[in-house]
């Protein structure tokens, strides 16, 4: 069973990890180390408030790419079409 953590509780489980044994907090939450290394290089050093930014401007950015994306398959679309015509 995989569990999901939010990016505030990540924040705290590693805040936790860095006061406490590292092995004990792993398996307090169910994570691996591999996991809370990752997360400590993603998150490392940021609070709550910046790690909500983080998460916002992650989704506004996979928002953009999707439009740019759309933007260019219309592009190509009409490019078809004015081939034809001409």
């Amino acid at each position: 069973m995989r569990k999901r953590y939010t990016e505030e509780q990540i924040v705290r489980i590693l805040k936790e990890g860095e006061l406490g044994k590292l092995t004990d907090t792993c398996r307090k939450y169910g994570i691996s180390d591999a996991t809370y290394y990752n997360w400590r290089n993603k998150y490392s050093g940021m609070g709550v408030s910046e790690v909500r930014r983080l998460r916002d401007l992650e989704s506004e950015n996979s928002r953009l790419k999707r439009i740019v994306a759309e933007r260019d398959l219309e592009i190509d679309a009409m490019k078809e079409v004015l081939k034809k015509n001409w």
